[in-house]
């Protein structure tokens, strides 16, 4: 493990093994307070977050290590000076360099340039910590993922990319419901598909909402993409029917629900679901810290 910028780069025992590092940081933390010791990571964002900047600044601190961040201030990778030479720099000084940015390529060209580990923050094609904070979450919830009945409902995008491919390797049995137009890629699906049958679980890619099925977990997303101009009236009066709510969860069975966060409440989750005792968020959230904690700790041990 080099670098960690795809789902698909890695196996599923490479997988279960950074959720049980990420259990075992959660629940021995100061077992593992001087691990980063001497390390410095660069957080470099091009898009704004909470959730990504505060869990990386504090879990690396939590590690012994240091972070420092770099703000979208200086624009966009690739603009003012090349991706490569931003990479060959910052590995002239940094141990890590974690990276919040709009194009999957950019990732790619700074995993090829840099002498140093990169992490995927966040792209637009995957949300790889995410994933791997969520099949954490769901490990505790659980017990396991292995044929886990999981849902996503809402837009197809990064965050539905990452869980379906992510879950797939793991063996969890996953439905992406969105409607028509707004689906993952075909790319994306046949990947998918090609992972579970591998892993002998179960996908399933569908447009109306009375196909969901029997799930366990539900987790949705915000129906409104960062930086995404499309007027309001016009993304509910599609979605709308997405929402999820108690009667979704009653109808499938499902007993958790799950939002990666910022949630718009009343859109596609209501507010009385999401502050509920079913509303696994904030410990996604903090398992965000955690993740990334194993994330850092297995491509920088020695």
């Amino acid at each position: 493990m080099k670098h960690f910028i795809a789902d698909t780069q890695l196996s599923k025992s490479e997988l279960e093994q950074l959720i049980k590092l990420a259990i075992d940081i959660k629940q021995n933390t100061s077992n593992y307070n001087q691990v980063l010791k001497g390390k410095s990571i660069v957080t470099l964002f091009e898009k704004p977050s909470l959730r990504t900047h505060v869990s990386l600044d504090i879990g690396i601190a939590k590690l012994g290590g240091h972070s420092l961040y770099i703000g979208q201030q200086n624009g966009q990778l690739g603009k003012r000076e090349r991706v490569k030479d931003v990479a060959k720099n910052l590995a002239c000084w940094a141990d890590a360099i974690v990276a919040r940015v709009f194009d999957h390529q950019v990732l790619q060209e700074m995993a090829e340039h840099a002498s140093i580990p990169v992490v995927n923050a966040l792209c637009d094609k995957y949300h790889p910590c995410q994933a791997l904070a969520d099949f954490q979450c769901l490990t505790e919830t659980f017990g396991s993922v292995e044929n886990l009945n999981l849902a996503y409902v809402g837009d197809g995008n990064n965050v539905s990319n990452s869980l379906m491919l992510m879950g797939s390797i793991l063996g969890a049995n996953v439905t992406i419901v969105t409607p028509p137009g707004h689906g993952p890629s075909q790319e994306f699906i046949e990947q998918a598909d090609k992972l579970a049958t591998q892993s002998g679980a179960k996908f399933k890619v569908c447009h109306d909402i009375n196909d969901i099925g029997e799930q366990q977990a539900i987790y949705t997303d915000t129906w409104v993409s960062m930086g995404d101009d499309t007027k309001v009236e016009d993304i509910l009066n599609i979605f709308m029917p997405f929402q999820v709510n108690e009667s979704l969860m009653a109808k499938t069975g499902a007993s958790a629900v799950m939002h990666c966060q910022p949630a718009h409440l009343e859109q596609e989750i209501t507010t009385s679901l999401f502050d509920s005792n079913q509303s696994l968020a904030f410990v996604q959230a903090e398992n965000r810290m955690w993740a990334q904690n194993a994330v850092l700790v297995t491509l920088l041990q020695d």
